[in-house]
């Protein structure tokens, strides 16, 4: 008879798989190349599956961004040794060169089963093993002091044991140590190993198949599934933006990749938006367009025709209590505002930000139209509107730029700016924000910038859609956080200042919608 396990072997596992997926660190032989998601139970809303071992290039990524950001020469080291002490005070020692190296195969996977729209339960984890009986052998071994005598039990031919204190159920199943939250959950890893598994849903398969190459870890999310489980609810506003961007929530997946290079830390993420058309458009050239010292700055292309969409939506359905469905258009029209001819007439939209402290933020909407006559009009036309409305505090403005402000006590000390020049639009709050977002021809640009051409070249061809300049991010963070969140804020910061840049970029492969999020880190 099998002696009892301790439930703590549950933690000295993951800890030591945490390990080495964060260090890169590890031995043993070729792992047999089986895949995690084959234990997972078909509909799991959320699977992420890791490299365990990482080699070669993924490897020594991992180990320069470690020693970029932490300044730590031998990360696996590191966290093994911590790993050894923390067993030791708890009177149990671990050996893991010994005990888990030797067998600990290339690919590990977490799933859970359900969410009820705060926390997710019914996980279960598979960790490749490359020698099964090894495996088994370090489950006996953690076995020997333990105090509790865990329930034996076989389903299909599989041993499992079952923790007394919290149910946990642990076993060998295939080429795979198995621990999940309870036993019912282990013998569906089980039934998913002998049978139909999220490996073998098309859904899944299709969604991971846009994962990159070379990433550390992939997290698949069914994001329909998620909605179903949490109740179904979606807000009626939220349901409406969805609508109006053509995205299908109730159908979609998703799949998030990180990849670790020696210099930066990515992000990619993909989407089929539920089957409907993902967005095209490139904004890359208005965002290179805003002024060099934004700090953070977006843009978003076409985006007139979302917004013809979003209105054609909102006229169908009304506004509950507000609009009836069929008047919002109309309503609009006998106001003297042509709703459908602004949004026909803009294109591009951006957005940036700048300042350092609280007294000093500002920012602006930049909205690119088809020509200078249908800006002017429309800034004209809502200047109009609000002053026949009785809206106080409107003033039109003198100079280049045809538009007006609206001052107000709820706005703070800056005027709200709406104006135009040229094909541009700005809303802005403050008359310099304004000023520095219609300059098109004058004044430095973020396309100026090094480390903003830095962020463009690490996306590839990818076309940047956003970017944040980390030194003046962090500056302005440092200024705004609450003092309640300065402790914690402060024990993040020697890492953010190794942040150089954010880099955000989206766009489309067939039917799926693709983003990168990259982070550049400085030496």
């Amino acid at each position: 008879m099998r002696r009892p396990v301790k439930a703590r072997l549950v933690l000295l596992v993951a800890a030591a798989i945490a390990a080495l997926a964060a260090a890169g660190c590890g031995g043993g032989s070729d792992g047999s190349g089986s895949d995690p998601a084959t234990l997972a139970p078909p509909k799991s809303p959320l699977f992420i599956d890791a490299t365990v071992q990482p080699e070669g290039e993924l490897k020594s990524n991992v180990e320069a961004l470690a020693r970029s950001i932490g300044g730590i020469d031998d990360l696996g080291g590191l966290i093994v040794s911590e790993i050894e002490s923390s067993a030791s005070d708890s009177d149990e020692e671990f050996d893991y060169a010994k005990e888990v190296e030797p067998w600990l195969g290339e690919k590990g996977g977490l799933f859970f089963q359900e969410y009820d729209g705060d926390d997710f339960e019914g996980y279960g984890v598979a960790i490749q093993t490359t020698d099964t009986a090894a495996t088994q052998d370090f489950i006996d071994k953690r076995s020997e002091e333990s105090d509790e005598v865990p329930e034996e039990g076989s389903y299909e031919g599989v041993d499992y044991d079952v923790q007394a204190d919290d149910g946990t159920t642990i076993g060998v199943v295939g080429d795979f140590l198995v621990f999940a939250e309870d036993t019912a959950t282990f013998k569906q890893m089980v039934d998913a190993s002998n049978g139909e598994s999220l490996a073998d849903e098309e859904d899944y398969a299709s969604t991971v198949e846009a994962a990159p190459s070379g990433s550390f870890a992939d997290v698949f999310v069914d994001i329909g599934g998620l909605i179903e489980q949490s109740g179904g609810t979606i807000d009626s506003e939220t349901r409406q933006f969805l609508d109006s961007a053509d995205i299908e929530p109730d159908e979609a997946t998703a799949v998030a990749s990180l990849v670790p290079g020696s210099e930066q830390v990515e992000i990619d993420f993909s989407s089929d938006l539920g089957g409907q058309k993902p967005p095209t458009g490139d904004a890359s050239g208005l965002l290179g367009s805003l002024p060099a010292s934004s700090v953070a700055a977006v843009a978003s292309a076409d985006f007139g025709d979302r917004f013809e969409e979003a209105i054609d939506q909102i006229d169908a359905n009304g506004i509950p209590g507000e609009v009836p469905a069929g008047k919002f258009k109309s309503g609009l029209k006998e106001a003297g505002i042509d709703v459908e001819k602004i949004a026909s007439s803009v294109g591009d939209l951006g957005v940036f930000a700048t300042g350092n402290t609280e007294s000093s933020l500002a920012g602006a909407a930049v909205l690119e139209t088809k020509g200078a006559e249908e800006a002017t009009n429309t800034v004209a036309n809502i200047g109009l509107l609000l002053r026949a409305s009785g809206t106080a505090g409107v003033t039109a403005l003198s100079g280049k730029a045809s538009g007006f402000s609206i001052r107000s006590a709820d706005l703070g000390s800056k005027p709200l700016v709406v104006a135009a020049q040229g094909e541009r639009i700005a809303i802005a709050y403050g008359l310099p924000a304004a000023t520095a977002a219609l300059a098109t021809d004058s004044g430095r640009t973020l396309a100026d910038s090094a480390v903003y051409k830095e962020a463009v070249s690490s996306l590839g061809g990818t076309p940047i859609s956003g970017f944040v300049a980390g030194p003046a991010a962090l500056k302005l963070a440092s200024a705004l956080i609450p003092a309640d969140e300065k402790e914690d804020f402060d024990e993040a910061k020697p890492y953010l200042t190794k942040i150089d840049y954010l880099a955000i970029g989206s766009g489309a492969s067939g039917e799926q919608a693709t983003a990168k999020l990259i982070a550049g880190i400085g030496k």
